[in-house]
């Protein structure tokens, strides 16, 4: 026996008026939260500039990483392996170990300088050409110049690779300089793990600065929470506008991170540029692209509504009728 059914009773139409009044009511929070934020809008602009800043820290230091490692790219001769290879290697044995060390994630190119470029540079630079005319054979071996990957580099990747390539059959001696290298690699590998360190401290900071404002204001909205609770509401009814504030602090909290970011790049840029400029570079202060400025933004409405959360639904299970 069919059964019929009355119109708008069907399961499709059911699970729509769910949705709908689930975005009711999420719209509704939305609109009690800002309302509340309206109120006191010298506090909530304090409360959010002082969670930007604190973002705006760590932020700050990876930004600085980040242009002094594309310093240090940039920064050719600096950091390179010489390899002198043994006098009978000749031009193709170079260039097929050239290219199987090419393989190494440790390095990030290779350039060949065959023999007689070696002399021939050694001609011009020197100024002994006719001495050097009358030598039988060229004395100067094949070299390749080999480049580090800074990124892949460690202090002792460093050194592995000094001691894996003058243990090749190849290869008379490899050179480089292991005091600047492991200098160079020793600070930024402070300076990375600077910024995890801070970035864990700040965020913890921004979740007790979230906490603290959303304890405050439970403490100031107890007696009508407390009627609402009477009425039959429940605590996620009560905590979500609680939830969309503190989204909306962490959110705000990350824009006025990226403001100052975005300052402080225009304050330096022009004494950047004057000093590239003495150096014959052509390097410019880079600030954070799309991808870090969307992790800004995400970890910080996050941390928002995570120090919400933690702190509302602690304080909101203490709060209840009398």
């Amino acid at each position: 026996m069919n059964v019929k059914r009355k119109p708008g009773t069907g399961p499709n139409n059911s699970l729509g008026r769910k949705f709908q009044v689930w975005i009711a009511q999420h719209a509704r929070a939305m609109l009690v939260s800002t309302g509340q934020l309206s109120k006191n809008p010298i506090g909530n602009i304090f409360s959010i500039a002082v969670i930007g800043i604190t973002l705006a820290l760590p932020a700050g230091l990876h930004l600085i990483i980040n242009n002094a490692t594309q310093i240090l790219e940039n920064w050719e001769g600096n950091v390179q392996v010489a390899i002198y290879l043994k006098p009978h290697v000749d031009e193709a044995q170079a260039r097929q170990l050239s290219q199987n060390l090419q393989a190494d994630s440790v390095i990030e190119n290779i350039t060949l300088i065959t023999k007689e470029q070696a002399l021939n540079e050694y001609k011009t630079l020197s100024g002994f050409a006719e001495a050097l005319e009358a030598l039988e054979e060229n004395p100067l071996p094949n070299v390749l110049i080999i480049r580090p990957n800074i990124n892949s580099l460690s202090s002792v990747a460093g050194s592995e690779l000094i001691h894996r390539l003058s243990n090749m059959e190849e290869v008379e001696s490899a050179q480089l300089d292991h005091q600047w290298v492991n200098r160079l690699i020793a600070i930024l590998d402070i300076l990375k793990r600077g910024v995890i360190i801070l970035t864990t401290l700040f965020s913890i900071a921004v979740l007790l600065i979230v906490g603290n404002t959303m304890r405050l204001s439970i403490f100031n909205k107890r007696t009508e929470i407390e009627i609402d609770k009477l009425f039959g509401a429940t605590n996620s009814f009560i905590q979500r506008p609680f939830l969309y504030t503190g989204l909306i602090y962490g959110a705000g909290g990350s824009l006025v991170a990226w403001c100052l970011l975005l300052l402080l790049t225009f304050i330096i840029q022009d004494p950047v540029n004057q000093l590239s400029i003495l150096y014959g570079s052509d390097f410019a202060i880079n600030g954070l692209n799309a991808k870090e400025v969307f992790a800004l933004f995400g970890i910080g409405s996050g941390l928002g509504l995570l120090g919400s959360w933690i702190a509302v639904g602690r304080h909101l299970s203490a709060t209840e009728p009398t």
